[in-house]
């Protein structure tokens, strides 16, 4: 057995180490190494393999149309101290995909069904000194009581984010509220000059305490005390009561996206009498936002439209089962190309990405998994509002989230009817925030249901000319009364070895050949009608990496959507990523040439074309010069008519700017 410890205290203890002797009243133990593992793939589950968890047992089968969905097991063997048993213990699964059936020594602790939300069990009764097993039965079968029904891409199984041991005192803040932080930080009002909070702190004992009270500090990023509350009255009669504290932030420095993604860190001690018996802390980040009809998207007061990127979760060779590195590595990359939106396709994303996204400024479309179809039942109904309550709670500290999206390209059935249900649990459990919905078919009942409205379409792909994009969000805009939308998806799948010279229109969007050529001239055509479209409050590209589709056949690849900007092994940029770079991206100067991996041209006369974010460029083809260029509106630089010489060529552009030289170049035979 294996046990790392995982200190969610850290950042607290070096900014406020007065706190040190409360904070360590709670550990948080990660549990993921020396599992075991067995599949009933092969009818066969005899055989347990070592596993780490994070793990999917798709992670190699994933991209195949046959991929597993069935059931597997896991255990772990926890020894548990004598001094653990004096507290309260709680096993915390971020997410297992779909259905989870837990046992601790034998003893079910509970049951979740739900692939992309966090639960967590109490399971002190259950504990003994020393060695306890622990066993995990998993299923990723499609279940029609279960969203998702449909989607475009891949279900993986397992248990394929962190599961942690939560050792906590007997009173404590409670985890138990859909596996919540238990603390709930309300922006009643925020403007420049104040903001006015009301932190919920959800307090459990198991059983009934007197003379308990909550203490709420809030801390600015320099470790500064900016606001206390003492509240000594709970409400609720339960094992579990409410405390509500009220604070002044007197000129709070707001949340301001990527300009200034300032946090603070409100500070939670649980006191019986004059002793401390818990604490927690929570990031929060302050900052109002509004959509205009006509003007789009304003965050604290300021025009903000939405640059944006939609983001599905796998990793070549690692499915679901990623971990901080690739969550890291991916941010990175989003931060490259310039974006200041995701949106979260298509369900709830980790926990540490929804971090990360708060520390960089990422303005953040959340999502529950409601694809394509819904099913009529009770227990679909319930477990779908279940999948909203949860990503909601566990989600909703959160600053960088500004809306929660109830689903994405409802077209079958009569789904108003749920559509309004969810809207009013989300208003419900935050009426804070906006609720959305993407829609890609015309006047379906629930399109116009939600707060504010966003559409997928896909000029220049499935339908028309990527030079429509402009005159069809104004289509999509009239449909629902001019309130102004969102384009929640656009874009064009591209293989990196499919090309092809002077394209004009799509390929077979289902055939074998998707060249990168035509995926760049969707996106340059279709920004330009998307960005020149005032009501138009934000835009998201699909997708900024490929992903798992175990249905797709078509690009020449099997099991994949291709429209991400970066491959699926996030190895190479395609074309496209850099058109949104030179656009978007105005602190890194950057010159790009496209059409590198076109190494074989067929035709003598070409047209060049490269992507800068500075003043101009010069050409040259073989050391000959062929003029200077400067870039449009949309950093765009164009030769036309360029010459190239029968065998080796070399292509060189370098920047016109002297004080700031930049140079891109590639080979190509003729």
């Amino acid at each position: 057995m294996y046990i790392r410890m995982k200190f969610i205290i850290v950042v607290v203890l070096c900014l406020f180490p007065f706190l040190q002797s409360s904070a360590q009243l709670r550990q948080n133990l990660l549990l993921d190494q020396e599992w075991e593992f067995r599949s009933d793939k092969d009818g066969n589950n005899l055989t347990w393999e070592k596993v780490t968890v994070p793990h999917t047992w798709n992670a190699t089968d994933g991209l195949t149309p046959d991929y597993y969905r069935g059931t597997g097991e896991y255990r772990y063997h926890l020894n548990i101290l004598p001094e653990m048993l004096k507290q309260r213990a709680f096993l915390r699964f971020e997410a297992v995909s779909q259905v989870a059936d837990v046992f601790v020594n034998g003893i079910p602790v509970g049951n979740h069904k739900g692939s992309f939300n966090a639960f967590c069990f109490e399971i002190t009764s259950s504990l003994k000194k020393g060695d306890n097993l622990i066993e995990v039965k998993v299923s990723n079968r499609l279940d029609n009581d279960i969203a998702p029904l449909s989607g475009d891409f891949t279900v993986f199984g397992g248990i394929y984010r962190p599961v942690s041991l939560l050792v906590l005192p007997k009173t404590c803040v409670t985890p138990l509220d859909y596996a919540s932080s238990g603390v709930y930080i309300h922006q009643n009002k925020v403007d420049s000059k104040q903001a006015e909070l009301s932190v919920v702190t959800k307090v459990n004992s198991n059983k009934a305490e007197k003379d308990l009270s909550v203490k709420t500090s809030v801390f600015n990023a320099k470790g500064q005390l900016v606001g206390n509350c003492i509240t000594r009255k709970a409400s609720g009669k339960d094992e579990t009561v409410e405390f509500v504290n009220k604070l002044n932030i007197k000129q709070p420095v707001l949340w301001n996206g990527k300009k200034s993604p300032h946090l603070y860190r409100v500070f939670i001690e649980v006191m019986k009498g004059n002793t401390v018996v818990d604490t927690l802390s929570q990031y929060a980040g302050l900052r109002y936002y509004s959509v205009d009809a006509q003007k789009g998207f304003f965050l604290n007061g300021n025009p903000y439209k939405i640059k944006g990127v939609n983001r599905h979760q796998d990793r070549a060779g690692k499915g679901w089962a990623i971990t901080n590195k690739e969550h890291n590595e991916d941010m990175e990359l989003i931060k490259e190309i310039g974006a200041n939106g995701i949106r979260l396709a298509h369900y709830p994303h980790s926990d540490f990405f929804y971090s990360l996204c708060d520390r960089e400024g990422m303005l953040v479309w959340a999502e529950i998994p409601l694809i394509g179809k819904a099913s009529p039942t009770p227990a679909f109904t319930e477990n779908i509002k279940l999948q909203l309550t949860e990503l909601i709670r566990q989600n909703f500290n959160h600053p960088s989230i500004f809306c929660w999206s109830l689903f994405n390209e409802l077209c079958e059935g009569d789904v108003k009817k749920l559509i309004q249900e969810l809207n009013e649990v989300a208003h419900k459990e935050d009426p804070g925030r906006l609720t959305v919905a993407a829609a890609n078919v015309e006047n379906r009942p629930e399109n116009v249901i939600t707060d504010i409205m966003a559409y997928n379409t896909y000029p220049g792909w499935y339908w028309a000319q990527p030079s429509t994009m402009k005159s069809s969000v104004a289509h999509w805009n009239r449909l629902v009364g001019s309130k102004g939308i969102c384009v929640s998806e656009y874009g064009a799948g591209a293989n990196i070895w499919h090309h092809q010279q002077d394209v004009q229109s799509a390929p077979k969007t289902d055939g074998i050949f998707h060249p990168e050529e035509w995926q760049a001239i969707v996106h340059e055509q279709n920004y330009r009608g998307i960005s020149s479209s005032d009501f138009v409050w934000g835009s998201f590209v699909w997708n900024m990496f490929d992903f798992a589709s175990a249905s797709r056949n078509e690009g020449d690849i099997l099991g994949l959507n291709d429209k991400g900007l970066v491959t699926y092994d996030r190895k190479v940029k395609k074309d496209a990523f850099y058109f949104y770079k030179a656009n978007w991206n105005r602190e890194e100067p950057m010159l790009y040439l496209t059409g590198k991996r076109n190494t074989v041209r067929t035709q003598r006369l070409q047209t060049i074309i490269a992507f800068t974010n500075q003043a101009g460029a010069e050409l040259f083809v073989n050391g000959k010069s062929y003029g200077k260029a400067i870039p449009d509106s949309y950093a765009i630089l164009e030769w036309k008519n360029v010459e190239l010489e029968p065998g080796e060529n070399e292509i060189k552009v370098v920047s016109t700017n002297k004080k700031l030289p930049l140079s891109d170049s590639f080979h190509c035979r003729l």
